[in-house]
């Protein structure tokens, strides 16, 4: 993944303020999901639930005064008289009661609700309204134009039961508070002995009670799963915002750290090369006996070795520099119309003389009338010499090495450099196209290498937007593919027709 480019001083790239402030966080999303995940019990788990209950009275406050408008209409025209007009005002004047009680948990934040006062206040409430229905159940009208008024109140309070046993399920012990009440004094108000009809409404009321409280208590149950769930859903995001937030960090610290690096050794060019030429310089001038002879053979040849060895490590001082300019964005392309062939044509007549004495033989096959590509030259070049001395480096004497230069299928261009030498395992590529990486196979049948030839050839390609490609197998040799995408390709333009070109003076 290419480094981003950075806005901040390097010295300030690292800072070793943020691990503390990390483990801080990852403690409180702990303590926070430890406290959503909640149980049965837990003050801020019942605080949600009486929440859920005030939302549910408050959104259903039209359906019960409508349930008793609804009976007090039908029972002053059914003739019970003034004794329905009274309870009906009653009964409404406790249902105002709990609706204030719970729009005031509603209106309360969570944090500030105390559970076993808020409870004990619903409760109270819930009783109060059922002792309305409880002077319903009492009622009698033995002059009403309705035959079977008990049964008429026996639906009447079966319709509340069922309404408010969905209201309460948010709170256990609402249903059966609210009508412990009334269905005791139903049976009460019942003349004895019963009729048939009074025996089975009656038989109704009370086995509808135990059976809705066990509704009610399975959608409280519910209730308590989805609150559960929605808290862990909670936790886990918050957890995963986190430890996204602290990888980040970390990359980007990583990515900072490793910017300031490759800012470090490509600001060092100068400084490291210029002690290096001196070396190689007068290390030369000794070995050759410039001012005259040493007067010693192994003074020559320590000369020599010295040489030797600062040319390796200019070398080595130089691909990681080249390297370090990529990675840090500090590689300029300078580009240009070129000729892909003629670039792997020059590359491969440079390296014949290494080939030769290996006894390698470079087989060139390019393909003719290729356009002209729009990309650095030197940068080219180097992607070239880079793969031909991979290539001449891990092939074997008397094996072969070819260079194909051609169109791809997309109409891009490609350059492909192919040995038969002992290849790479599927398991090591990735090793090799790291810096400084290097196949045990390789590193046992040839002489050792920086490592820092195919990253760089990596580097280079992304530059031009194209794509590079490593093929091995063991034991049948390595194919590298930089692929050119067709953008890059300079299309040739037709030449003007003889008149015209006189036309425009040419």
């Amino acid at each position: 993944m290419p480094l981003q480019r950075s806005t901040t001083a390097d010295k300030n790239i690292v800072d070793r303020r943020k691990p503390h402030r990390n483990s801080d966080v990852a403690r409180a999303v702990r303590k926070t999901r430890d406290r959503l995940a909640q149980q049965a019990g837990n003050p801020d788990f019942d605080r949600e639930m009486l929440k859920l209950h005030a939302r549910a009275v408050v959104g259903g406050a039209l359906f019960l005064p409508g349930l008793i408008l609804l009976v007090t209409i039908a029972g002053a025209a059914a003739g019970v008289g003034s004794r329905i007009l009274v309870w009906g005002g009653v009964t409404l004047l406790f249902n105002a009661a709990l609706l204030v009680v719970a729009q005031r948990i509603d209106k309360t934040d969570a944090a500030l609700i105390k559970p076993g006062s808020a409870k004990r206040n619903f409760l109270f409430a819930h009783a109060l309204s059922g002792f309305g229905w409880a002077l319903f159940a009492m009622l009698s009208c033995a002059s009403c134009a309705v035959d079977q008024f008990h049964v008429v109140k026996a639906v009447a309070l079966l319709l509340a039961m069922a309404a408010t046993a969905i209201m309460t399920s948010s709170l256990s012990g609402a249903l059966v508070a609210t009508f412990a009440l009334p269905v005791a004094a139903y049976a009460y108000a019942s003349k004895w002995p019963m009729a048939p009809i009074d025996m089975m409404m009656l038989a109704l009321l009370a086995v509808a009670l135990p059976f809705l409280s066990y509704v009610a208590r399975h959608l409280h149950r519910s209730s308590i799963m989805l609150l559960s769930f929605r808290s862990e859903k909670d936790a886990l995001i918050a957890e995963l915002e986190t430890a996204k937030a602290m990888s980040d960090e970390a990359r980007h610290r990583a990515e900072e750290a490793n910017l300031a690096k490759s800012r470090f050794l490509a600001s060092m060019s100068h400084e490291l090369r210029t002690p290096l030429n001196a070396i190689l310089g007068f290390s030369e001038v000794m070995a050759d006996e410039v001012l005259g002879p040493v007067g010693n053979e192994t003074y020559k040849d320590y000369a020599g070795d010295i040489h030797q060895s600062g040319q390796h490590l200019l070398n080595l001082i130089n691909e990681i520099l080249d390297l370090s300019r990529i990675e840090a964005g500090r590689y300029q392309l300078q580009e240009e119309p070129v000729t892909l062939a003629f670039l792997a044509e020059d590359s491969c007549h440079m390296m014949e003389l290494r080939a030769r004495n290996k006894g390698i033989r470079i087989n060139p096959q390019f393909e003719p009338t290729l356009p002209r590509l729009f990309a650095d030259e030197r940068a080219i070049r180097q992607i070239l010499l880079n793969l031909l001395s991979n290539a001449i480096k891990f092939t074997p004497t008397g094996g072969e090495i070819r260079v194909r230069v051609g169109w791809t299928a997309g109409g891009g261009q490609y350059i492909s450099v192919k040995d038969n030498g002992p290849g790479i395992p599927q398991d090591e590529i990735p090793v090799v196209l790291s810096a400084f990486g290097q196949g045990t196979i390789a590193i046992k049948s040839a002489e050792q290498g920086t490592g820092l030839g195919l990253p760089i050839v990596q580097g280079l390609v992304a530059m031009h937007g194209g794509e590079f490609e490593l093929h091995s197998r063991l034991r049948e040799g390595t194919e590298a593919i930089v692929i050119f995408p067709p953008s890059r390709v300079m299309e040739e333009l037709p030449a003007l027709p003889t008149r015209m070109a006189a036309n425009a003076g040419w």
